[in-house]
């Protein structure tokens, strides 16, 4: 009878301490990056704690594909809790420096970056005066080594101050805007003719993007000149082939 009791007894204490094993709930993070080449679950999930500091897999490419499975698995060895409610398979790793603040980078780095001198909203043209030279432990993959390469572009999405500059931060700033009314070109041995059309997208110089005549309704496709232009026909040809020559050599 002792036996029965204290075998209740703990029991009793088992189910009373099992809340504090219980595995925590995490989130996979909208875009894991690494920036050493080994992978952590902190860099995968958000919410991962000191759990976060889990190595998972070794990165020695630009990108590593991790098994959804295995991640899964080894953050319930972590004592993590990933539902995986998307049932995704992979989950993609990219390279890549965090954004740290600039004193920040100018203490505890060696590797000579530039860094946005103020915070920039999307959309808006990057100025000579908004980049300046710092200091970091890791740059980032495409980090460029001339201002020049992103004076004139336009950020693809709000930029913080002192985090270190990559090429991904910008784009060729969009000329035409989605709905607006724009004149299509057409030339070709001395013929040329032109037109009023929407565009159903927004573009910049060089881009190719739907448009559609105002009149007949037909939607063609046409490449952006400038502002509120657009040609076809072996005008617009050229200048794709303009366009991914400079791609190409970049």
């Amino acid at each position: 009878m002792k036996t029965l009791a204290s075998f209740g007894a703990l029991l009793a204490a088992l189910a009373l301490a099992a809340p504090a094993f219980a595995a925590v709930p995490v989130t996979l993070k909208m875009n894991a990056v690494d920036a050493d080449g080994v992978v952590t679950l902190g860099e995968i999930f958000d919410g991962a704690g000191q759990a976060g500091l889990t190595p998972v897999a070794t990165r020695p490419q630009a990108s590593v594909m991790l098994n959804a499975q295995a991640v899964r698995l080894a953050a319930a060895r972590a004592g993590l809790d990933w539902a995986n409610a998307e049932g995704l398979r992979t989950i993609v790793v990219s390279g890549g420096a965090p954004a740290v603040s600039g004193s920040a980078v100018a203490a505890r780095g060696n590797v000579d970056v530039l860094t946005w001198a103020r915070s920039i909203p999307a959309g808006e043209i990057v100025q000579p005066t908004d980049l300046v030279w710092g200091k970091a432990a890791l740059a980032p993959a495409d980090a460029p080594n001339d201002p020049d390469a992103v004076i004139g572009l336009a950020a693809r999405r709000p930029l913080r101050a002192g985090a270190a500059v990559a090429a991904r931060d910008v784009s060729a700033p969009q000329v035409i805007k989605a709905n607006e009314v724009v004149t299509l070109t057409y030339d070709n041995g001395g013929v040329s003719l032109a037109l009023q059309a929407k565009a159903l997208s927004g573009g910049a110089v060089g881009e190719t993007i739907n448009v559609q005549n105002v009149t007949s309704k037909k939607t063609v496709q046409a490449v952006v000149t400038g502002p509120g232009q657009a040609a076809v026909g072996p005008q617009a040809e050229q200048l794709k082939l303009n366009r991914s020559t400079r791609v190409a050599l970049r």
